[in-house]
């Protein structure tokens, strides 16, 4: 009797295919900002198949999402260079806070024009920034401590400036509140158009600039970076001083939506721009991402309140658990990605 050989089948090629471009799909580093916009189209669509007797489907609902949540969008953005560096930032929300009362404190008890308070608050941002970036890569400690110290620093000098409400009646800041510039289908204010100013000077920054690079860079690998000859620690302190001059001017901006300013304003909102950042796509170990996924991550959070606010029968606390949800969801994904790249 003659043996025959066994020859091994050959995989077709069509599952062949099938898999090498799903390993590239997974590999993308476009695919949670893709997941994210069709995420927000398919509840929007939804939106307005469910609501469309209530109005959903007017323009300026569209339209206030950026109205109801450009502070939250400039925050992010802050956010955004810090977790794309490989850092984090826990001071956010009190910054906001902070700079909503010395605000109220230095225009209604101190009489000052607000066209002065301005650029002090940006500049008190800015500077507690810098100092948490620079303790950050001179004494080698890490982001999260520093930054949280931070955190109950600022909130503390809120209660310094006062432990109640101010209210805001100058006439200037009425004024700002109340302007609106008109898209012919509806109309923006003037927190809405300075955060879509802000979302494309950092579009601009980080996609188009050595700046942007070196953060690219040095998210990425953080010794690779070094041996290229990037400047680690010049850059780092640049992120977080971003990071604290976009948290100052969120506080404006959400002193202006609010027109007051309060010790407790802002609790807790670093988490929802981290939550936004990483909902958009980012990477929470740095390296990868874009900014206008953090532009969708926050509308994803917003559209998820007009939702709450149409249907009239949830509690405003389903806002965090879809958050929650959403935020285990892309850290999967990222996790996903992450494995891949390595393979």
């Amino acid at each position: 009797m003659s043996a025959t050989a066994q020859t091994p089948k050959a995989a077709p090629r069509g599952s062949t295919a099938s898999r090498a471009r799903a390993t590239r799909l997974l590999g993308d580093r476009r695919l949670p900002v893709l997941v994210t916009a069709a995420l927000f189209i398919a509840m929007y669509v939804g939106g307005l198949s469910r609501y469309q007797n209530y109005g959903f489907g007017e323009p300026q609902v569209f339209l206030n999402l950026f109205i109801d949540n450009g502070y939250l969008l400039v925050a992010a953005i802050g956010a955004t260079f810090v977790i794309m560096s490989g850092g984090i930032d826990l001071s956010v929300g009190s910054v906001i806070g902070f700079t909503t009362m010395f605000t109220a404190w230095m225009v209604e008890r101190q009489g000052l024009p607000l066209l002065l308070v301005v650029p002090l608050a940006l500049a008190v941002g800015a500077f507690g920034g810098f100092l948490m970036g620079y303790v950050i890569h001179n004494f080698e400690i890490q982001p999260f401590i520093v930054t949280l110290a931070g955190l109950f620093l600022f909130r503390g000098l809120c209660l310094v400036i006062s432990k109640e409400s101010i209210s805001i009646n100058d006439a200037s800041v009425g004024t700002l509140a109340q302007t609106r510039v008109s898209l012919g289908v509806g109309d923006l204010s003037i927190g809405a158009v300075v955060a879509l100013v802000v979302l494309a000077v950092a579009a601009y920054v980080l996609h188009y600039t050595r700046f942007g690079r070196r953060v690219y860079a040095i998210g990425g690998n953080e010794q690779s970076a070094l041996l290229m000859g990037l400047p680690l620690g010049g850059t780092k302190i640049a992120v977080y001083t971003v990071s604290g001059f976009c948290s100052a001017l969120a506080g404006l901006l959400f002193m202006l939506y609010i027109q007051s300013g309060d010790p407790l304003h802002a609790v807790g909102m670093e988490l929802d721009a981290i939550a936004a950042v990483v909902i958009g796509g980012t990477l929470l170990t740095g390296g990868s991402g874009y900014v206008l996924g953090t532009l969708f991550g926050v509308l994803v959070l917003g559209l998820i309140k007009s939702v709450i606010t149409f249907e009239g029968t949830l509690s405003s606390w389903w806002t965090k658990i879809a958050t929650g949800v959403l935020l285990c969801a892309f850290i999967l994904i990222q996790r996903t990605m992450t494995a891949r790249r390595k393979t």
